[in-house]
Order: structure tokens, then sequence, then C-alpha cells
């Protein structure tokens, strides 16, 4: 499918946005290790969680979704049954690494693989310390599919410092260490995103955190008459997941860029691990009123409102760059309409998602007229001359799609983003929301 936008209307209203990629996977997941009846409401319904929801059924736990609330009945570890097939992950690296952590925790054989681009990224991060654990796991020359073989109880815990800050390489180990007997420690170079500790202690797990970058998981309590000894099941999931604000990204800079926008996005989650973007495009000039309203679940939760806004270029780095690694194809986006140069460093990180996302966003910025140039680890905008529009790749990358996208809203002609379907991925409703708030949007084969 191939998706037009078209330049000319301001964005103007109020919408809300689906449920978070991130705090889904990890609920649907913990859901499925806890013993009973889980309920998590505003679930994310995309691709990627398809992915997660597949590889439950394919573990023996059931669930069913009404409208957006995902209903799991699980017995807990003891209740899951190894495959009977390679579990498919689709495209989704979060599926695969969780995952793995969770089988390993599991004690469960299982192959985990996926498309040809989950395939192409890396997995050692998650291999070497789940094998200094004790788990018998190995990948194909460092990459999906993964085979985890049946291995002993319990694990053994791991004193581990992650060589890039990375959420989902931590979110493994910690699901793993579940069933590891001591305490384990896990340090980052940078703070990553935490919803994976914040999720554990609302289940009960201890799980301590110093200054951003070192978790501490102590030895949970065993049941120690089952052979091989097993983890005790977690306590069943109530849980309401709040906005993403990944998906929240591409309407705000939308409204920025776009003359005469006003939009107000409600309950959108604002975790501090997460909102790296809103200090970013302040830095560059934005009308974003940020207004906070509670917490779910132990997430912080809040309103936005943006206005169009005169932006100037800015440099991103260091630990900005972690707070935000998703939200740069939107990011560039905000740079090609700002006045000035914006660059970006320290992100090489980005080479590894869905695509090249260094490599893919210059190359299609560079097709509609944008003066960027590549680095290896990141790239620089000359920004302020306004997109020329055309047809563009999505590059089988769903946040690249819709960052290019919403560029067209303001181009000087329609910008034409094909295979724009990869967008079902994480934000099926998109198309949706833009036209709901006045957007020119087309679709066809």
């Amino acid at each position: 499918m191939n998706l037009t936008v078209t330049p000319g209307a301001a964005l103007r209203g109020a919408t809300r946005l689906p449920g978070d990629k991130s705090i889904s996977h990890r609920a649907a997941l913990l859901a499925a290790l806890a013993e009973g009846e889980s309920q998590i409401d505003n679930f994310l319904i995309s691709g990627v969680t398809r992915a997660i929801l597949g590889a439950l059924s394919s573990l023996g736990v059931g669930w069913e979704l009404d409208g957006t609330r995902l209903t799991v009945q699980s017995q807990g570890w003891r209740g899951w049954r190894p495959p009977a097939a390679p579990i498919d992950c689709g495209n989704s690296a979060t599926t695969l690494r969780l995952l793995a952590g969770a089988l390993a925790a599991a004690g469960m054989p299982a192959i985990l693989d996926g498309a040809p681009g989950l395939r192409a990224r890396p997995m050692m991060r998650i291999i070497e310390p789940l094998q200094q654990m004790g788990v018998a796991i190995t990948g194909d020359k460092g990459r999906a599919p993964l085979r985890l073989s049946r291995f002993t109880h319990p694990l053994r815990p791991l004193d581990y410092t992650l060589p890039v800050a990375s959420a989902q390489v931590k979110s493994c180990l910690l699901l793993a260490a579940l069933a590891a007997h001591g305490r384990t420690t896990l340090r980052e170079p940078a703070p990553s995103r935490d919803h994976s500790e914040r999720l554990l202690r609302s289940l009960g797990i201890d799980i301590t955190t110093e200054q951003h970058t070192q978790n501490h998981l102590a030895s949970p309590q065993y049941l120690t008459h089952l052979n091989p000894p097993c983890p005790l099941s977690l306590p069943p999931l109530r849980l309401k997941v709040p906005g993403d604000f990944s998906a929240a990204a591409f309407i705000i800079v939308a409204a920025l860029i776009t003359p005469g926008s006003q939009v107000t996005l409600s309950n959108v989650g604002l975790n501090p691990t997460r909102t790296g973007l809103l200090d970013a495009l302040s830095a560059m000039g934005a009308r974003i009123h940020l207004s906070a309203t509670g917490e779910q679940n132990g997430e912080p939760i809040g309103d936005l409102s943006v206005e169009a806004s005169s932006l100037r270029g800015v440099c991103i780095e260091g630990s900005l760059v972690v707070r935000m690694i998703d939200e740069f194809p939107a990011f560039a986006v905000a740079a090609a309409y700002a006045q000035g140069e914006t660059v970006v460093r320290q992100a090489e990180e980005l080479r590894y998602k869905e695509s090249d996302r260094i490599a893919a966003l210059c190359a299609e910025l560079r097709a509609l007229g944008v003066d960027v140039e590549e680095a290896q680890d990141g790239f620089s905008i000359r920004g302020g001359v306004i997109p020329r529009g055309g047809l563009v790749r999505s590059h089988g990358d769903h946040r690249l799609a819709m960052a290019l996208a919403i560029a067209g809203l303001a181009s000087q002609q329609p910008i034409t983003v094909k295979d724009a379907e990869v967008i079902d991925e994480s934000f099926p409703a998109f198309g949706e929301t833009l036209r709901n708030l006045g957007g020119w949007l087309s679709l066809e084969e």
C-alpha cells in the first residue's frame, strides 16, 4: 500500500493514543508468567503485539481480546508447554529478546525465529549473558534463529555490565533472573526505559535501582519440592496501559511543523526514560505544554498541548540519545523544518533497528530535497528549506514510514510513502488519527 499525504491543512483538535507498545509487550508476557486471570486494558493491538500473543498461544497460554482489553489465563511457569514449532516473532526484536529471557526462566526448550529483518538484528548481547547464567542458548552466528535447550534450575545469578544501554537486553536478563538463586546486578552505560522494573515491582518482585543505571534483583522464592525447582509464580496483573509516547511523537512533530496547528494529546505515558524528545524539541523552541495528571500502575501520565512553532537547530548527544532512541525518525523531520543545523552524535544504535535508520533516514530525506549528511554514529541536517515532496520508501520500518508521512503535511508537494502498510506494526490508527485532526491523506494499492 502507498500512503500519500497532501500539504495545506492545519491539524486541530484532541485525540487519544493507542496503548504503549513497550508496556503492552511486557504486560502480556508477565501475565503469562502469572498464575490466574490477568486483565490488561488499553492493550495495543498491532503487528508487534500480535507476535507476542501468538507466542503465548504456542506455549499453551490462553488469552482473549475484547476490544482493547486483553484477558490472559495462565497456570504460571508450570503451565507452559514446549512449542511444537519454532516461534515466529515476526519483525519484533522486543518479542524475541524478552521471550528468550522468559523461556530461560521457565527452563523451556524452544526455537525463536522471525522475519528476515529480525534475523539481521544482533543477538549476542543477550546470548552471552544468558549463557553465563547457565542457559543453554545458541544463535546462528550471533543472530536469530535462537535455540534454547532444556537445562536445570536454578540459574546462576548475574553481575553484568551491558555494553550498550538497551531496555530489551536489560528486560531479557531481568526476566531470566527470576529463576536465578542469588542477587543479580545489571549495569548500563546510560539510563534506558524502565517499564520492566516498574511492572515487576508492582508484582512484588524485589528490584532496587541506583543512579538510574544499576538494577539489583534479589533472589525470588522457590518451590523446592518440584523437580526441577521452580520460581514462585507471579500474581495476576490488573493494568491499564497509558498512551504510547512513541506514537505521540509523530503527532507532536506533525503539529509543530504544520502552520496553524493546535493539538491536544490526552493520557500519554510520560515515563522520564522515554521523554527525551520533549527535551530536544523544547531546546528547538517548540511550544509544548505538559500537564501531569497522575499515575497508572506506577507509570506517570499526562496531557500534551502542542502548537505550530518556529524551530531552530540543536545538537543531540550523550544520555539524551538513549531517552529518545525510538523518536529519531520523527525528530529528523522536525530538524528538516528547523532553521539552522541539527547534529546527532553517539547514536550508532540506530543502525540496528528495523532498518539502518541512519542510512535510511538520510537517503529518503535527501530524496525530498533536505540537506542531510550521514555519519557513522548519526547525521546532520541543515534545515529551513521546505521539503519538495515526492515518492519515498519505508524500508520496512514502521517509524520511518510515519516520519516521512508527517513530512508531507507541510511540504511543497504531496509525499507518497511506498509500502506504508508496515505502519500497522505499531500504530494501526495512524492515518485515521491524522485525518480526524484535519490532515489530508489517501491510501491506495
